[in-house]
């Protein structure tokens, strides 16, 4: 597990930007994609850029079910604001939330991973540890599923919705043993209030608690971190 301490999120961005660029020239083409706040500068910087992905392939982590890919809160629309709409991709995998049948989707879209193996997984990390929507309890061999969301989760979530009530209770999310079978993982963090998570998941034990502690377990994490998100580290 690689550490990598960057002054503030811009240069974060620009970091995971210079391995993602590396990783294609060594002939990577398959993207493990994450939303939230953390990767956008990583996207702005691959927009911004004059790297050609129209050969690239890139699987989202997760998806809320019961938001359809219209509404601005979504998954989809959140990366085709940010990314697809102006960098076009060979292909782009996203769950999908509005599926009739849910168990259905979490099979078809473990076969997308199956069949386009992840070469670079970009991650996030949630205050309680998550990666992905990989919750506390989570199997740390699991594939694609159903997740029901916690409530510290939700509260997250909340300040993105109108009304609390609104925020979906499930979404579709990539495994954490789907995330692992990835060849190479960039995780991103920034900010105090994720410092407890990331000197959890670097120094403590291995545990469900944790669900990014499993990442101790992969050969090639590299952890792009502000001082604030590493000021719990003890080294």
């Amino acid at each position: 597990m690689q550490i990598k301490i960057v002054k503030d999120k811009l240069a974060g961005g620009e970091a995971a930007f210079d391995m993602i660029k590396a990783g294609m020239a060594n002939n990577a083409k398959v993207l493990g994609l994450a939303t939230g706040s953390t990767p956008i500068t990583l996207y702005d910087k691959m927009t911004a850029s004059d790297l050609d992905f129209s050969n690239m392939v890139s699987v989202n982590l997760d998806e809320y079910v019961g938001l359809p890919a219209s509404n601005d809160q979504s998954y989809h629309y959140f990366m085709n604001e940010h990314l697809f709409s102006k960098k076009p991709f060979k292909a782009t995998y996203v769950p999908n939330g509005e599926a009739e049948n849910v168990e259905a989707e979490v099979e078809r879209y473990e076969k997308v991973i199956a069949d386009n193996p992840i070469d670079i997984q970009i991650l996030g990390i949630g205050r309680n540890g998550h990666i992905g929507f990989n919750e506390p309890g989570s199997p740390l061999d699991g594939p694609t599923h159903k997740v029901a969301l916690t409530q510290s989760t939700i509260d997250a979530n909340a300040r993105f919705f109108e009304n609390e009530s609104d925020v979906p209770r499930y979404a579709i999310s990539m495994g954490i043993g789907s995330i692992m079978k990835s060849k190479e993982i960039i995780l991103m963090a920034y900010g105090e209030d994720k410092a407890d998570a990331i000197q959890a998941t670097v120094e403590g034990p291995v545990t469900n608690h944790v669900p990014a502690s499993v990442l101790q377990n992969h050969a090639n994490v590299t952890l792009i971190l502000d001082e604030a998100a590493a000021s719990k580290l003890s080294k």
